[in-house]
């Protein structure tokens, strides 16, 4: 009557052994980790970062910060986190998913717009790596940039499915084909990072009317979705001679999306429309 219960206890002490084996050879693992980066060669490379702080009465500059390339991961992310938890907790900017989805870490990196998460670090520590915030917006604090005005105009384009009458009240489900589904790739996954955005130099001198790359290729997402039932309003709103036409495919947009989506095409396609 007591087989059960020994055997219970054989089966507790030997999972516990496992576990005892396992841990230390994670910490024999982590031992020989770290001694193998302590003995590599310091790789210091500076990072000179964009600082600017409302409350203080002081002109914005940049603070250059050495960073040990051996004790860093790979990202310029990482190296900013690296930053604010060892050298300068003041130093503030935005970030979240840390993997290209979020685009809470869209900021200028060596001139040019990115997300901090997808930007690997160079290795030439000869030079320094520049990072400021997103051009031509008004700045928050440091790297965080304003995306009070970005973020309104998304929301003036209506972003989301707006069905016809002729749908039945209270239906839930709207199915389209494949093939007009297939319509929205390369739209869909926009992120709203504002990188293409800032970069396009129209916006950076017509933001307050201008609606910029991003946000015209949102708008060409709904007028091209099949379940959407208000393409020729969509349209009729978006034909301006600044909210749509201040694009003048200058094609940065694309170059710095780092999604690799094309939102000069998306204008492109909603002018052709507009012409038919």
């Amino acid at each position: 009557m007591f087989k059960p219960a020994l055997q219970n206890r054989a089966l507790s002490q030997s999972f516990l052994s496992q576990a005892a084996r396992s841990l230390s050879t994670s910490e024999a693992s982590l031992k020989t980790g770290a001694a193998e980066a302590l003995s590599k060669p310091e790789k210091i490379k500076y990072f000179k970062v964009y600082r600017w702080d409302p409350e203080q009465n002081q002109k914005p500059y940049l603070s250059t910060y050495p960073i040990d390339l051996n004790d860093c991961g790979p990202m310029i992310l990482d190296a900013l986190i690296k930053i604010k938890n060892e050298q300068d907790p003041t130093l503030t900017f935005r970030r979240s998913c840390r993997e290209g989805i979020c685009g809470s870490c869209a900021m200028n990196i060596n001139g040019t717009n990115t997300l901090a998460c997808l930007a690997y670090i160079e290795d030439d520590t000869a030079k320094a790596t520049k990072i400021y915030p997103l051009p031509h917006m008004y700045v928050v604090k440091d790297l965080v940039p304003d995306m009070g005005n970005f973020y309104e105009q998304y929301r003036s384009i209506e972003p989301w499915l707006q069905p016809s009458e002729e749908k039945k009240e209270g239906q839930a489900e709207f199915l389209q084909t494949k093939e007009d589904r297939a319509k929205l790739d390369g739209m869909y996954e926009c992120i709203l990072c504002a990188c293409c955005s800032t970069a396009c130099p129209s916006y950076w001198w017509n933001s307050d009317k201008y609606l910029g790359p991003a946000v015209l290729m949102q708008a060409y997402r709904w007028i091209e979705d099949s379940r959407d039932g208000s393409t020729a309003k969509r349209l009729e709103e978006l034909d301006d001679a600044f909210k749509l036409y201040r694009c003048h495919t200058i094609m940065n947009c694309t170059k710095v999306c780092p999604k690799h989506l094309n939102p000069g095409k998306a204008i492109a396609q909603i002018k052709k429309k507009l012409a038919h």
